[in-house]
């Protein structure tokens, strides 16, 4: 069986097809689309021309789908339609122009898909999932591999970046303020009496970026682990870039040239807060997640009640 995947987030919308057989899950096509819809949102609400674009690349995705004779399609959406005021409405014009129901999930569900996902490709038993949108980021605390909290913060790169930073690259006032945010929804959670969490495992475009930098910059090839204290060398370097780091900004992480300062920072700050030292990347996250949970799960629920009706 193949599915088609599409995850509408407040940055990237994107697709990804898997193939299900046999109980196993391969990844065939994965494509994705800068949108910036969270540019695209005033006084919470998400503009005409955002819901265009929505539409658009989603339209653009559904075409593909349809000429690979994909029926088996499923959109969602995390904090991209989640956070605006007029989701509804959204939601609504979006199945009225191209046919399809966009599922919005929660903020913790997405962390809990997030692990999901993760945790099929990565072995974890105790710490702490951190994913950076756009608009938001989502940590799930585990013990035993099981989930014991898992929460959405409101604050993502690409939200952060159009709240405080009038050029490209932040000023040293619109970092600290960046983090002062940051900071402030950490407090929030009521967490500071926990235990040091040694080791996160991150999921997501942002963190993978983020990998992508460290390794180039650090000569570290094809790692998957990346330690707290580089991402310390490497936040200075984005602030004023000389010519040189530039162009390298440019080659290894192009299309998050203006998101990855604040990225960085959540990032940075979520480490610090909880007292880790190492990041360990997956490449799976809520889209996998959502395929396991949402589609093959609850289709297999959906199958054995009809058989024992």
């Amino acid at each position: 069986m193949i599915y088609g995947i599409i995850d509408v987030g407040s940055n990237t919308i994107r697709l990804n097809i898997y193939s299900y057989e046999n109980d196993n899950v391969k990844s065939i096509l994965h494509k994705k689309t800068i949108a910036g819809l969270a540019g695209y949102v005033k006084d919470g609400y998400l503009l005409t021309n955002g819901i265009n674009t929505a539409c658009e690349i989603i339209n653009n995705y559904i075409n593909i789908l349809e000429n690979f004779k994909i029926n088996n399609i499923f959109i969602f959406a995390t904090a991209s339609f989640r956070n605006i005021v007029n989701t509804d409405e959204v939601v609504r014009v979006i199945y009225e122009q191209i046919g399809h129901r966009v599922d919005v999930i929660t903020g913790e569900e997405e962390a809990k898909l997030d692990f999901i996902g993760a945790t099929h490709a990565l072995q974890v038993t105790d710490g702490m999932m951190v994913d950076i949108g756009g608009g938001s980021t989502e940590l799930a605390f585990y013990n035993n591999a099981k989930v014991t909290l898992a929460v959405s913060l409101p604050i993502g790169s690409l939200s952060l970046f159009s709240k405080h930073v009038n050029k490209l690259f932040p000023k040293k006032k619109e970092k600290q303020a960046m983090k002062e945010e940051i900071l402030f929804e950490l407090t929030k959670l009521g967490l500071d009496e926990l235990q040091p969490i040694p080791t996160i495992c991150g999921v997501g475009g942002t963190i993978r970026a983020a990998k992508k930098l460290n390794n180039e910059l650090f000569e570290m090839k094809q790692s998957l682990t990346m330690a707290v204290d580089n991402i310390s060398e490497i936040l200075p370097l984005l602030h004023k870039p000389e010519k040189q780091t530039l162009h390298r900004l440019l080659q290894i992480v192009p299309d998050r040239i203006h998101t990855i300062t604040p990225g960085l920072l959540i990032l940075h700050t979520i480490a610090e807060y909880f007292g880790s030292e190492t990041i360990h990347v997956s490449g799976y996250g809520v889209r996998e997640g959502y395929l396991y949970s949402k589609v093959l799960k609850e289709g297999e629920e959906h199958g054995q009640n009809e058989s024992t009706s």
